[in-house]
């Protein structure tokens, strides 16, 4: 059974943020302040949650994890 994935593109001020469902269609896409990407993860159902591994991208797949979801760090080659 597919999931819902959530790609993340860390920036400085702003993450763009991309919410695809189980049948590959794109829920959410927008940029979002760090503390409103938070609050979003916070308030969503569990899904896998991808991102560039990065120095940032470790706090957040932390933090991310804490709030039921699985973190899923990706090389920068692969992005």
């Amino acid at each position: 059974m597919a999931e819902t994935i959530i790609g993340i593109d860390l920036g400085k001020l702003k993450f763009h943020v991309c919410v695809v469902d189980a049948n590959g269609h794109v829920e959410r896409r927008r940029a979002d302040s760090r503390s409103a990407v938070m609050r979003f993860l916070a308030n969503t159902p569990a899904a896998t949650v991808a991102m560039e591994a990065c120095p940032g991208a470790h706090h957040l797949a932390r933090k991310a994890a804490s709030f039921g979801h699985k973190p899923l760090l990706l090389p920068a080659q692969y992005v």
